[in-house]
């Protein structure tokens, strides 16, 4: 479903080039979740951030659901991203001024799907996220792991391929965290949608059918993978 191979990532920094990623390859299959860990600054939200259409590598290629990223122009691009992938982040990243409906139904607005499918899947999400009576609150009237619980559903609202989430317990405590994701993992597997996972938590890793570990810029699968 998602193939990457040989990405190379690197920027300016005080005068000289900084390589974050060095010949990165990863395959994904359809419906596989999969754990990316590792240090601080070793490249996962990086990769992420490739992975996702956000940022462009300096060499390589990207293969998401047969199309290559590196030939779209932008706003093909922009577009793929819209309909193909879900956003899920550690800050949560709920837009303050709309109500949790209105942050639920973005992407559905921003890809023009008639008004009444969008009533209809909001009903659906706000119960599978356990927040049938929130739709009305704005996101500061929210705990935590209900603001969590929002970006999930904004996530997979507009059913895509590849969702991906950085650090999505990272803000939460132990319990709630863990609550939130076990949702996360039963509605991308409901859905039969593939799911990356960034995370440092070795509890979150272990809930993936797969481990992958940045270490340097490298990746490593496999026996590597699992001494961490």
């Amino acid at each position: 479903m998602l193939q990457a191979s040989h990405l190379h990532y690197a920027y300016p920094e005080a005068g000289r080039e900084h390589t974050v990623l060095r010949d990165v390859s990863l395959s994904l299959q359809a419906g596989e979740h999969v754990a990316l860990v590792g240090s601080s600054g070793s490249g996962k939200s990086t990769l992420l951030n490739l992975l996702g259409g956000i940022d462009t590598p300096a060499s390589g290629e990207i293969q998401l659901t047969g199309k290559v990223l590196s030939r779209l122009r932008e706003p093909e691009l922009t577009l793929f991203r819209r309909q193909h992938i879900g956003f899920i982040y550690q800050q949560f990243n709920l837009i303050p001024t709309l109500t949790v409906a209105e942050n639920i139904l973005l992407p559905l607005m921003l890809l023009g799907v008639a008004a009444a499918e969008q009533q209809r899947r909001l009903h659906h999400w706000l119960a599978a996220v356990q927040l049938p009576t929130r739709g009305a609150a704005f996101p500061d009237q929210l705990s935590g792991g209900e603001q969590q619980r929002v970006a999930i559903a904004r996530a997979l609202i507009h059913q895509p391929a590849l969702v991906l989430a950085d650090e999505p317990t990272g803000n939460l405590d132990a319990k709630t965290g863990a609550l939130v994701l076990d949702l996360l993992f039963s509605l991308a597997g409901a859905a039969q949608q593939t799911l990356l996972v960034v995370t440092h938590s070795r509890t979150v890793a272990e809930r993936a059918g797969r481990i992958l570990v940045m270490h340097d810029g490298h990746l490593h699968t496999g026996e590597q993978a699992m001494a961490w």
